[in-house]
């Protein structure tokens, strides 16, 4: 399973309510979450098959920014 990490400005449960049906709309996502508690509110998320882009495009939608982590 492929696991892909952004740092985002998703950081309190109200952002994480608003982002969640954008991010679970898509289909190659299996799990995701973010993690508020550190500075960077990091989102993770695993699947087959999900791209950077596609992530980051359904973020924007939501109204928040997702900039990949570079492994």
């Amino acid at each position: 399973m492929k696991t892909l990490q952004f740092r985002t400005n998703i950081n309190c449960s109200n952002c994480i309510a608003r982002v969640t049906p954008y991010l679970n709309a898509v289909p190659t996502i299996v799990h995701w979450e973010v993690d508020t508690k550190n500075p960077d509110k990091i989102l993770t998320v695993y699947g087959e098959g999900v791209t950077a882009e596609a992530v980051e495009g359904k973020v924007q939608e939501a109204g928040y920014r997702a900039q990949p982590l570079v492994p």
